[in-house]
């Protein structure tokens, strides 16, 4: 499988490429760390709305729920424990990351994918045996090291082995991945939750092991990058590898060119430091601010509590774990609209489209729950259910193809290598840190804040609008060793970073 071309820049440099059964089948197999952190995402909703799972590890919830009338519609789930089940692994990711860019770095790609899959198969095999919510909540932890690990090593993975032309759809796999363990999850969870015996939550935590052991096996049969394996002073090895990756024998352009850049990152002896240095910091703020804005659109909060929330808003059990199955599959085809078009319409444009459509669908929602959810009642009718629904789908989707994949791709492709093991890390850390905050927070938020919650990630939309119109720069085409030259010190503002 090949196709013949360059992998062009806007510039004077073009490399030669072709796009190779190498490539693809390397980051088919790096993305399934994508695979294995969507199904934590997905799993985690569906269990927690489980009446077994509950009344075993939460009975306090568990009491709550069958006490109809007592507690507010929106304070039903609102249980900090509760919360921790789901949080618990973003906080040992932002933990783990922290290490993960000195193996990333030092000991390559390939292996720190190798050691998240491993991570995953421990944590998956104490999840599944637990029977106290302390054995519980350390099997997510260990799962929590995976992902960190995973969403480390994997975009950058991606980003450097693919050629220019296609890297933003390749690196969308990750994002495909992720998007598609969730839908794996949420139908997992809508049939072992009508298995009789109680046990059904045990297989959907159980199932997580596939997606770990297909991480853990394809991380020993890819190649780990050229650009790795040259900054490890392994040139000879990398070269061969970049010629086998692109298919071509003419590699030295491109080759000199990760030497060049190898060359500056060896000087490099505290990544981090030299992070924040004046012409790194155009990368790292968008970095940082990217993972920001992406968990306060509400994505995950909506994508780890689907079940619960449909089942807050009057959804029976089934319904609003069939609700969460549609919501995963609009997921899964709306990233694949977003890996068609990344590299032909560019970044911005999916993100400014995105912040509208996502903008207008939570004030929709927000406006319906506000006139017919009442705390003690609901009036929500069949239509209006069907109308929420629907709305929810128009904001995954516009999330999916925008703020999901480009969120983990413009850090990925931005950073110069000397800072690209630490610049991953900052963004997965501001990620899983942004992310536990709002996993740890929303059951309670919606119990306080109860419609109101839609307005308020909705305001936060309106802000990164402002934010991605003025500050972000367009990335489609440009080699992923020319960014300073071609994107910073082209930009309107971030240009005065540059001057040293």
């Amino acid at each position: 499988m090949a196709g013949g071309g360059f992998a062009s820049g806007s510039g004077d440099v073009q490399f030669e490429a072709k796009i190779t059964y190498a490539v693809i089948m390397s980051c088919i197999m790096a993305a399934t760390g994508g695979l294995m952190f969507g199904y934590d995402i997905g799993i985690s909703g569906g269990v927690t709305s489980m009446p077994s799972f509950l009344e075993h590890f939460f009975p306090e919830v568990y009491e709550r729920i069958q006490e109809h009338g007592v507690d507010s519609n929106y304070c039903k789930y609102d249980n900090q424990s509760l919360q921790l089940f789901t949080s618990s692994l973003y906080l040992a990711a932002l933990v783990a990351t922290l290490f993960a860019s000195s193996v990333t770095r030092k000991l390559g790609r390939k292996c720190t994918m190798l050691i998240a899959g491993l991570f995953f198969i421990v944590g998956t095999v104490f999840n599944s045996v637990a029977n106290t919510l302390l054995l519980l909540i350390f099997g997510r932890l260990l799962l929590g090291c995976g992902v960190g690990f995973a969403n480390q090593a994997v975009p950058v993975f991606l980003s450097e082995i693919a050629p220019t032309r296609i890297r933003g759809a390749l690196n969308i796999l990750f994002q495909l991945d992720i998007t598609i363990g969730i839908l794996i999850a949420n139908i997992v969870n809508y049939f072992t939750a009508q298995i009789k015996g109680g046990y059904g939550w045990r297989i959907s935590l159980a199932l997580a092991g596939v997606p770990a052991l297909m991480l853990t096996f394809g991380s020993l049969l890819v190649h780990d990058t050229p650009n790795s394996l040259i900054e490890r002073g392994l040139e000879d090895e990398g070269k061969a590898v970049l010629k086998k990756i692109r298919g071509v024998e003419n590699v030295e352009p491109e080759f000199q060119e990760i030497l060049k850049a190898s060359t500056v990152a060896k000087t490099v002896k505290n990544p981090l430091k030299s992070l924040l240095k004046r012409h790194n910091r155009p990368p790292l703020i968008i970095a940082v601010m990217l993972q920001v804005f992406q968990q306060f659109t509400g994505i995950n909060a909506i994508m780890f509590y689907a079940p619960v929330l449909f089942s807050t808003l009057g959804f029976k059990s089934g319904a609003s774990l069939y609700s969460a199955v549609i919501t995963g599959a609009v997921n899964v085809l709306s990233t694949l609209v977003s890996v068609y078009l990344v590299d032909k319409v560019g970044r911005r444009i999916l993100l400014l489209e995105a912040c509208v459509q996502m903008f207008v669908s939570q004030v929709v929602i927000g406006i319906v729950l506000g006139l017919k959810v009442q705390d003690f009642s609901d009036s929500l009718n069949e239509g209006l259910g069907v109308l929420v629904v629907v709305m929810v789908c128009i904001f995954v989707s516009s999330f999916a193809w925008s703020w999901g994949p480009l969120g983990w791709l413009i850090p990925s492709e931005t950073f110069p290598l000397e800072a690209r093991s630490a610049g991953q890390s900052v963004t997965v850390f501001v990620n899983m840190l942004f992310t536990f905050i709002i996993a740890q927070a929303f059951l309670s938020m919606m119990c306080h804040f109860k419609f109101g919650i839609f307005f308020f990630f909705s305001a936060w939309v309106l802000l990164m609008s402002l934010f991605t119109l003025f500050l972000v720069p367009e990335t489609k085409n440009i080699p992923i060793e020319e960014m300073t030259d071609k994107v910073w010190r082209n930009h309107w503002f971030w240009k005065s970073f540059m001057e040293d």
